[in-house]
């Protein structure tokens, strides 16, 4: 349903014609670590996040998993080389 609330106009899974049910009623503003994100969107009420209704449970245990704004450390490293191949490589 589309919510009423606090992100008006915007798609909310937590809303039923009863209003919002999600803990507390309503969502809650992002935090810091959010400032950046994609996500964010400003209403008339603040910022809150588009994807998750309280931001500050995705940060708790470490990053969030949907911040746009956070860039993911490339794995760079040899890993596991077969040997019979890298001896048939450098015979050549």
């Amino acid at each position: 349903m589309v919510c009423t609330s606090v992100k008006e106009g915007v798609e909310c899974y937590f809303m039923s014609k009863k209003g919002c049910q999600f803990n507390g009623g309503t969502c809650h503003q992002v935090v810091e670590e959010c400032s950046g994100c994609q996500k964010v969107t400003e209403f008339p009420t603040g910022k809150y996040c588009l994807v998750f209704p309280d931001p500050a449970a995705k940060w708790r245990l470490g990053k969030c998993v949907m911040a746009t704004h956070l860039k993911g450390k490339e794995k760079r490293g040899n890993g596991r080389l077969n040997p019979l191949k890298a001896s048939k490589r450098g015979s050549r």
